[in-house]
Order: structure tokens, then sequence, then C-alpha cells
């Protein structure tokens, strides 16, 4: 068996904004002194002039990307998802969200995956902050090839776009040439009768494999990757929810706020189901091996697998 390629969605960020660099002399990228670890250096190698690095200042550096929206430029804020999302809140509320600037926030290191830097830099509650802003886009990409097609739906959005990226090379699943990324509607990944399972992020390819190890269990599970949490996908949502009866969703951040809740809104108000959330259980991480935390958070396939099964 061929060896499954692999990539971290942060490395397909970087590559992503060199090629919207190529085309768009409009774009230019900020990191808050994270630039190796973000991969913008890529970018700023390429394009030391469009590059600013604003220091340890996440918040001064949202209120220059806002400048620099206003000025008709098209900035990439770049830092950490605790930083981006946690620190800088409210400047990206006040300075970015409230005039609806056309910034676009590239926040890597997301969810428990990064691993050895602990609780204080596994950031959970991104998406569910994110998600008050009105107007805010958020894009979760799954792989390599969503990551890079996330960046540029990015660009060719209007408005402030969140954009969430992780530290773990995950495998690639979407490289076929099926694939197509449209910004606000979600990915059938597998068909299936039996209950519907959302996921986002990393964990969609460990769902897959825990949707094989159900379909060996006889359960048919319908597994569908939803890559733009806001807006959601409504339409599919109902449309799989009425057609299974049952929904899990599975997401590396908390249970509260993220994609579990906001597709609990959706179907709360049109199509009550049954549903049961995967994701950070309103706990901290901890440090340690990525791998091992996905593992005994269950968020790996096996992991997932058993919690479908009790759930059924």
């Amino acid at each position: 068996m061929s060896e499954v390629k692999k990539a971290a969605t942060r490395e397909s960020y970087g590559k992503a904004l060199v090629e919207l660099g190529k085309n768009h002399p409009d774009v230019v990228v900020l990191d808050a002194d994270l630039a190796a670890a973000t991969k913008t250096e890529l970018f700023k190698k390429e394009f030391p002039d469009r590059f600013i690095d604003c220091g340890i200042a996440e918040a001064n550096m949202i209120g220059v990307a806002a400048g620099l929206a206003a000025t008709g430029k098209v900035p990439f804020a770049s830092s950490f998802a605790m930083f981006a999302a946690g620190r800088a809140f409210e400047q990206v509320r006040n300075s970015v969200g409230y005039p609806h600037l056309n910034v676009k926030i590239g926040a890597t290191h997301a969810g428990i995956s990064v691993g050895e830097d602990g609780a204080t830099h596994q950031c959970n509650e991104d998406i569910a902050l994110m998600r008050t802003i009105p107007g805010m886009v958020i894009l979760n990409p799954s792989d390599d090839v969503e990551a890079r097609a996330a960046v540029m739906a990015a660009y060719e959005h209007d408005g402030p776009v969140y954009l969430r990226f992780g530290r773990l090379a995950v495998p690639v699943i979407n490289d076929n040439p099926e694939y197509r990324f449209e910004l606000g509607k979600g990915v059938v990944l597998r068909e299936g009768k039996d209950l519907a399972i959302f996921a986002t992020g990393l964990p969609v390819s460990e769902t897959l494999l825990a949707a094989e190890r159900l379909a060996a269990d006889g359960i048919e599970a319908k597994v569908i990757n939803i890559h733009t949490i806001k807006p959601l996908d409504r339409e599919l949502v109902l449309a799989a929810a009425k057609e299974t009866g049952r929904v899990v969703t599975v997401e590396e951040h908390s249970v509260i706020g993220g994609l579990g809740s906001a597709v609990c809104d959706v179907l709360s108000e049109e199509a009550p189901t049954r549903v049961m959330k995967i994701g950070i259980n309103d706990v901290f991480g901890e440090s340690g091996a990525a791998i091992e935390l996905l593992h005994k958070y269950g968020l790996d396939a096996e992991g997932i697998y058993r919690k479908i099964k009790s759930f059924l």
C-alpha cells in the first residue's frame, strides 16, 4: 500500500500566500514575530516589501491590517489562533468586524494538536469567539488541498475572514479532480443512511476512518466535510438530518460554540434532531505529543468510532 501523503495546513497557508502574491500585488502579509511557525516566512522571502513583522503585538497588528484594508490593500494578518482570536479579539471586533473591513486573519496552531506547547497555546475557543462577530466568515480546512483553496476564496471574498490552520501534518483527502471548494457549501465525502456526521478541520480524515469501522459493523454513516463554519450550509445540514434522523458533529474545538453549536442552532429551529457533539468537553488541554492528545481526547478514528457506537 502506498504511503498516505500528509501536510500541515499551516504549510499550505504559507505556500498559498506566495501564489496569491504572484498574481495580486494588493496582497500584504503581516505577522507577529512568528513567521517561521506560521510559514508566512515563505511570503517574506518572495515579497519582502509586502511583508510587515509587527513584533509580539498582535492587537496592534490587527489595527495595522485594518488601516491597510482601508487604503485598498488586502492584508493577511497571521499569528497563532490563541493570539489572533484570543488576545486580539477586541481589535478584531471593533477595528475589523464593526467597519466590515477586508482583513483576512490567518490563525495557525489551533486546537489541542499544538501538542507540547500546552493549554495556554491550545486554542479551542476561537471558532466560538469569531462566530459572534457579525459578518465574519470562518473557514476551517481539512487538508492541504482545501487549505490552499480556502486562502484563495478568502481573497476573493470582500469582507473579514478568519482562516483556521493546524500545526500537525494531516492526510491529504481532497486530492481528486472532482473536488471543488465553494465558500459556504459543505462537501459530502461518504454516503450513508443511518446517521450524518458533520466534521471540520483536522478530524475530517479521522472521521472517514471511523466511518469505515462503522461500516464493518453494518452502520452506514454519511460523512460531510464542513470547511465553512460561517456561513453554515444550512440546506445541507437540514437535508442530511432529515434523511438519517441522527447527527454527530466532530471538531478539534470546544463543544461549546463551535461547529456542533452551529449545527444545533439550525436543527433546533427547523428540524429537531438527536445530536451528539464530539470535541473538547469544556476542559483545558495539556502538554503532550499531538497524536497522544488526540487519542486521549477521543478525536482520533478510534475515539470517534467508540463515541458514535455509544451514541447509537
